[in-house]
């Protein structure tokens, strides 16, 4: 079978990456007429679809293992190499499994930050590594990047539990083992235990918000992509009416903690009101805490994806909440790769963002 022009630009595209492997199999793919992937299932009963309503498959390659980037040019030769591999982890009577990213590094490295990404509904870990990027970004900043996955014991769909009561607590449900994770994986791989963020897209930037709100001392910032304030539910009605219509502010209970958050206009799964939510959440909760913030507004990125950015600044100038409101994207990841699910690679870099972001603040004694 002749190789399509699409098939080029995709294998051209891999390549440029230095995804050669990946660039060899798509030209495979396509040599042999493989298939396109077949429409998904509809859940079986009984299980309940509480994100991503809208959705596609993404093939996955013949390994689930994503390829960790080479060295960066000139970078020395001794620095111990990358890897990005499965594991698991006890907890609860449970193995969970997670991936985990580690970046090259050096001696002169010292501890590094970790950045724990929690995956959406219909997603697995190895999927939204390659969908946001966030190893590449990991090498250049040498930072460590913990991909948990949810058992599809604990959700049909995969999804975080973020609107079950059991779920959005500190020391139970999926809070404690989240945070128990991180804290081994901190330990294992000399973590900087002051710089732990955690980010998700939809259920997992639902989960991220719960994190955030019940382990403050363990996280010192969160990324809110697609995603729902904490205990904005407490049940699966209560979820999807969230969802559809947005949630009203939970400034009362919030914790004062450094966020940032993504969300697109186009968003028909789960409602850019929930953004606002937790945004308003957010500025109530540092005014309760004496923090004067400054607001500035810019727009950022350019053509169709545009998006109107909004900073909270403290009297340092450091950025301690910003509202990323991304113009007629859907319910994606605004900048990601298109080889993972639920992407939209038109838009600003969320995970370049979130990152910098992130790297601004450390956990405060």
């Amino acid at each position: 079978m002749a190789i399509t022009a699409a098939d080029l630009m995709q294998a051209t595209r891999l390549t440029s990456q230095g995804r050669l492997l990946e660039a060899t199999r798509a030209i495979q793919r396509a040599l042999a007429g493989h298939p396109e992937p077949e429409a998904p299932k509809p859940p079986a009963a009984g299980v309940a679809d509480v994100t991503d309503v809208t959705y596609r498959e993404v093939q996955r390659p013949p390994s689930d293992k994503v390829s960790a980037p080479s060295l960066p040019a000139g970078r020395s030769q001794a620095a111990r190499p990358s890897s990005f591999l499965p594991h698991s982890f006890d907890f609860g009577g449970e193995r969970h499994p997670y991936h985990l990213y580690v970046p090259s590094r050096s001696e002169a490295d010292g501890k590094l930050p970790l950045v724990v990404m929690l995956h959406g509904c219909k997603q697995d870990a190895a999927d939204f590594a390659r969908g946001t990027a966030m190893n590449a970004l990991g090498e250049q900043e040498k930072v460590l990047v913990l991909y948990p996955e949810q058992l599809r014991k604990a959700n049909g769909m995969g999804c975080w539990n973020w609107f079950e009561p059991g779920h959005q607590g500190r020391g139970a449900g999926e809070p404690a083992m989240l945070a128990a994770l991180v804290q081994q994986v901190a330990a294992e791989h000399d973590a900087d235990p002051a710089r732990i963020y955690v980010a998700g897209l939809s259920a997992g930037g639902a989960m991220a918000a719960v994190l955030g709100q019940t382990y403050p001392d363990v996280f010192a910032a969160v990324g809110i992509h697609s995603g729902l304030p904490a205990g904005a539910a407490h049940d699966m009605p209560s979820a999807f009416s969230a969802m559809r219509k947005g949630t009203g502010s939970r400034s009362t209970k919030a914790a004062a903690v450094p966020t940032i958050v993504f969300h697109g206009t186009a968003d028909k799964t789960v409602s850019s009101k929930n953004a606002d939510a937790i945004v308003d959440g957010q500025l109530a909760a540092w005014t309760a805490r004496g923090t004067q913030l400054a607001s500035s507004k810019q727009a950022q990125g350019a053509g169709a994806r545009t998006a109107a950015c909004t900073r909270w600044q403290d009297g340092d100038k450091k950025s301690l909440l910003e509202s990323w409101s991304v113009a007629a994207s859907p319910h994606a990841w605004s900048g990601g790769d298109a080889s993972g699910s639920f992407t939209d690679p038109a838009g600003p870099d969320a995970s370049a963002q979130m990152l910098r972001f992130f790297l601004q603040h450390r956990q405060r004694g």
